[in-house]
């Protein structure tokens, strides 16, 4: 007597790791422990320098403070959105800085991240800790509080740095390259006078 088998067979599926190919892991703990060392720094040197000087002093310093923010954001964006293939043949006709600005290019995503995140996010940090210090120098130098004065500061920190990067943006996707070719040439004459190169000549492996 013939019996039939109901069970039917099933493949194992095989179980499959994730992992983070592709994804610069190494950069993201370097990066993050370097934000807090640098965060911690120039927010520590800030506030003792605002407190020493005149209110009208910090204020300028508060301006150059959002306007660096502004710059390097603008470099982020400028290095993300350029493309490499001009500077192989300016590298190629060997005019200074054309090397330097291809290692910028084909590090786009950290030098984004370094510009936009790190430098954007700690003056951010720092203008909000300046305003603060000019506003309780000019109360203690007039013997007032004034709310007005805090929220018009605000505003005022808030409307230029946000004005400032939507400026930065337009200027950067316009005139990537020329931007991109410049930092180069500054880092080219970094490297030669002081021998520091940010980047490796390694080539990334796909």
């Amino acid at each position: 007597m013939e019996t039939e088998s109901n069970e039917t067979y099933t493949p194992k599926k095989k179980k499959t790791k994730r992992k983070f190919k592709g994804y610069n892991l190494k950069w993201v703990v370097l990066i993050t422990i370097w934000t807090f060392f640098l965060a911690t720094g120039i927010s520590f040197v800030s506030e003792s320098v605002l407190r020493k000087v005149h209110f009208l002093i910090a204020f300028f310093i508060l301006v150059t403070i959002i306007f660096i923010g502004i710059l390097f954001d603008l470099v982020g964006i400028a290095v993300a959105s350029a493309r490499e293939t001009p500077f192989h043949s300016m590298a190629a006709n060997r005019i200074k800085g054309a090397k330097f600005a291809v290692k910028l290019v084909r590090n786009a995503g950290p030098v984004a991240n370094f510009c936009n995140d790190v430098i954007g996010d700690i003056c951010g940090i720092v203008s909000g800790a300046a305003a603060a210090m000019i506003i309780l120098q000019f109360s203690k130098a007039n013997n007032i509080h004034t709310p007005f004065l805090s929220i018009a500061l605000s505003g005022f920190v808030a409307s230029i740095t946000v004005g400032g990067k939507a400026l930065g943006k337009e200027i950067a996707l316009k005139k990537s390259k020329e931007i991109v070719f410049y930092v180069g040439k500054i880092l080219y004459y970094i490297h030669n006078k002081i021998g520091i190169d940010f980047f490796s000549d390694k080539k990334k492996k796909y």
